[in-house]
């Protein structure tokens, strides 16, 4: 019987435990690229990043520019601006990824399974029927069919439309 192997080399600085110093939603410019941080989208108020563990491919992060870590101490024009992302990101996955589905939510808290409890974000994550296969069941394992570059590729230019559009 032949082996199979599932290839996924960006999960050994998860499984490895390494994290990016600082925090992910408040990068510095400069060093790094926007794609090598699969930063989307930046403007003053929010930010769109894909989530470089997702739990499917087109997984995304969208969090107030501001470093906040609860959903209470946002203000009106915060929430609004979050909401408003959030709403062009569906847009975007929908037309580029054509999913059958979403699940859209905030993890506030460590214990809630935020990964970044400091700063509030909200998890975009696009389904597609069947995508619950057996390797979440049996093993905790995900299966993401194509290399994050290749989506953020893909996603990008969208991305910079809404840029250019907002200017």
């Amino acid at each position: 019987m032949e082996r199979r192997v599932l290839w996924a080399p960006w999960r050994a600085e998860y499984v490895g435990g390494k994290r990016e110093p600082g925090c992910i939603f408040c990068p510095p410019e400069g060093p790094l690229p926007d794609e090598e941080r699969l930063i989307l989208y930046r403007d003053e108020k929010v930010l769109v990043l894909m989530n470089k563990f997702p739990y499917n491919t087109g997984h995304l992060l969208v969090s107030p520019r501001r470093h906040v870590a609860e959903l209470e101490d946002l203000s009106r024009e915060e929430i609004t601006d979050l909401m408003v992302m959030a709403q062009e990101c569906l847009r975007i996955l929908r037309q580029v990824l054509k999913p059958d589905g979403f699940n859209v939510g905030f993890n506030l808290g460590k214990v809630a399974g935020a990964g970044y409890p400091d700063h509030l974000h909200l998890q975009i994550v696009p389904r597609w029927e069947g995508d619950a296969n057996f390797l979440a069941v049996l093993a905790d394992l995900r299966m993401i069919p194509e290399h994050l570059v290749a989506t953020y590729r893909k996603l990008y230019p969208h991305f910079e439309r809404l840029r250019n559009n907002k200017k």
